[in-house]
Protein backbone atom coordinates (compact mmCIF):
# COMPACT_ATOMS: atom_id res chain seq x y z
CA UNK A 1 0.00 0.00 0.00
CA UNK A 2 1.40 3.67 -1.26
CA UNK A 3 1.49 6.23 1.71
CA UNK A 4 1.24 9.34 0.60
CA UNK A 5 3.36 11.98 2.62
CA UNK A 6 1.15 14.88 4.84
CA UNK A 7 2.51 17.87 4.02
CA UNK A 8 3.01 20.06 7.35
CA UNK A 9 4.21 23.63 8.27
CA UNK A 10 7.52 23.38 9.50
CA UNK A 11 6.98 25.50 12.61
CA UNK A 12 4.19 23.03 13.88
CA UNK A 13 7.15 20.13 13.99
CA UNK A 14 9.40 22.67 16.00
CA UNK A 15 11.54 24.17 13.25
CA UNK A 16 13.19 27.68 13.75
CA UNK A 17 11.29 28.91 10.80
CA UNK A 18 8.96 31.09 12.51
CA UNK A 19 9.19 34.86 11.23
CA UNK A 20 11.27 34.93 14.57
CA UNK A 21 13.02 32.85 14.34
CA UNK A 22 11.51 31.29 17.81
CA UNK A 23 10.61 27.63 18.16
CA UNK A 24 7.13 26.97 19.53
CA UNK A 25 7.08 24.19 21.99
CA UNK A 26 4.17 23.21 22.63
CA UNK A 27 3.11 23.41 18.63
CA UNK A 28 4.82 20.44 17.60
CA UNK A 29 1.66 18.22 16.45
CA UNK A 30 3.54 15.66 14.34
CA UNK A 31 3.25 12.22 15.60
CA UNK A 32 5.50 9.16 15.65
CA UNK A 33 4.11 6.76 13.27
CA UNK A 34 5.96 4.65 10.72
CA UNK A 35 3.17 4.47 8.30
CA UNK A 36 3.00 8.18 8.07
CA UNK A 37 5.14 10.09 5.55
CA UNK A 38 5.88 14.43 6.29
CA UNK A 39 7.15 16.54 3.91
CA UNK A 40 7.86 19.47 6.04
CA UNK A 41 7.73 22.60 4.28
CA UNK A 42 7.34 26.89 5.15
CA UNK A 43 6.16 29.03 2.13
CA UNK A 44 7.99 31.95 3.42
CA UNK A 45 11.23 30.51 3.53
CA UNK A 46 10.91 28.57 -0.14
CA UNK A 47 9.80 32.45 -1.30
CA UNK A 48 13.49 33.50 -0.38
CA UNK A 49 12.40 35.22 2.75
CA UNK A 50 14.76 34.72 5.36
CA UNK A 51 14.59 33.75 8.91
CA UNK A 52 14.20 35.82 11.17
CA UNK A 53 12.34 38.23 9.18
CA UNK A 54 9.87 40.78 9.76
CA UNK A 55 6.14 40.20 10.73
CA UNK A 56 3.88 40.65 8.00
CA UNK A 57 0.01 40.65 6.85
CA UNK A 58 -1.91 40.55 4.04
CA UNK A 59 -3.39 44.28 2.96
CA UNK A 60 -6.58 44.36 1.05
CA UNK A 61 -8.21 40.62 1.81
CA UNK A 62 -7.03 37.51 1.54
CA UNK A 63 -4.57 35.13 0.04
CA UNK A 64 -6.93 34.48 -2.42
CA UNK A 65 -6.93 37.94 -3.19
CA UNK A 66 -3.44 38.41 -3.62
CA UNK A 67 -3.53 35.47 -6.08
CA UNK A 68 -5.15 37.55 -7.82
CA UNK A 69 -3.51 40.77 -7.86
CA UNK A 70 -6.64 42.63 -5.72
CA UNK A 71 -4.21 42.26 -2.31
CA UNK A 72 -0.22 42.60 -1.06
CA UNK A 73 1.73 41.20 1.38
CA UNK A 74 3.25 43.80 3.34
CA UNK A 75 6.23 43.62 5.86
CA UNK A 76 5.99 45.87 9.00
CA UNK A 77 8.94 47.70 7.68
CA UNK A 78 6.58 48.50 4.63
CA UNK A 79 8.58 46.74 2.24
CA UNK A 80 6.18 44.87 -0.16
CA UNK A 81 6.84 41.27 0.12
CA UNK A 82 3.91 39.90 -2.40
CA UNK A 83 6.32 38.45 -5.13
CA UNK A 84 8.22 36.41 -2.24
CA UNK A 85 5.15 34.98 -0.61
CA UNK A 86 3.29 34.02 -4.07
CA UNK A 87 6.87 31.96 -5.40
CA UNK A 88 6.70 30.49 -1.83
CA UNK A 89 3.30 29.82 -2.91
CA UNK A 90 3.99 27.96 -6.40
CA UNK A 91 6.94 25.95 -4.97
CA UNK A 92 4.41 24.35 -2.41
CA UNK A 93 2.10 23.66 -5.24
CA UNK A 94 4.97 22.26 -7.33
CA UNK A 95 5.86 19.61 -4.38
CA UNK A 96 2.00 18.99 -4.11
CA UNK A 97 2.25 17.51 -7.39
CA UNK A 98 5.52 15.91 -7.79
CA UNK A 99 4.57 13.85 -4.56
CA UNK A 100 0.90 13.51 -5.20
CA UNK A 101 -0.04 15.39 -1.94
CA UNK A 102 -3.37 14.67 -0.34
CA UNK A 103 -3.36 16.08 3.43
CA UNK A 104 -2.06 19.76 4.24
CA UNK A 105 -1.92 20.34 7.47
CA UNK A 106 -1.00 24.32 8.15
CA UNK A 107 -0.06 26.83 10.92
CA UNK A 108 -3.31 28.97 11.06
CA UNK A 109 -3.19 32.89 11.39
CA UNK A 110 -0.04 33.19 8.92
CA UNK A 111 -0.06 35.20 5.94
CA UNK A 112 0.81 31.70 4.04
CA UNK A 113 -0.24 29.54 5.81
CA UNK A 114 -3.17 30.58 7.13
CA UNK A 115 -6.43 28.42 6.69
CA UNK A 116 -9.65 30.25 8.82
CA UNK A 117 -7.92 33.22 10.30
CA UNK A 118 -5.07 35.65 8.95
CA UNK A 119 -4.03 38.37 11.10
CA UNK A 120 -4.96 42.30 9.97
CA UNK A 121 -3.36 44.78 12.36
CA UNK A 122 -3.28 43.25 16.01
CA UNK A 123 -6.20 40.72 15.00
CA UNK A 124 -7.19 38.03 13.62
CA UNK A 125 -9.86 38.12 10.28
CA UNK A 126 -11.53 35.87 8.80
CA UNK A 127 -9.67 34.26 5.71
CA UNK A 128 -6.57 32.47 4.52
CA UNK A 129 -2.94 33.14 3.77
CA UNK A 130 -1.15 33.12 0.15
CA UNK A 131 -0.32 29.50 0.20
CA UNK A 132 -3.90 28.31 1.28
CA UNK A 133 -5.58 30.01 -0.88
CA UNK A 134 -2.91 28.33 -3.83
CA UNK A 135 -3.95 25.41 -2.60
CA UNK A 136 -7.51 24.98 -2.28
CA UNK A 137 -7.62 26.68 -6.34
CA UNK A 138 -5.91 23.15 -6.31
CA UNK A 139 -9.07 21.44 -5.08
CA UNK A 140 -6.84 20.56 -1.73
CA UNK A 141 -8.78 20.29 1.61
CA UNK A 142 -5.83 22.31 3.84
CA UNK A 143 -6.32 21.63 7.98
CA UNK A 144 -5.45 24.58 10.11
CA UNK A 145 -3.48 23.92 13.49
CA UNK A 146 -3.82 26.92 16.05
Amino acid sequence: MKHLPILISGCLVGLRCRYDGERVPDQIMIKKNIREHYLVVCPEQLGGLPTPRKRSQIVGGDGADVLSGKARVIAEDGQDVTDQFIKGAEEILMLVRLFDVKRVIFKDKSPSCGVNKIYHGTRSVDGCGVTTAILIQEGLFVEGMI
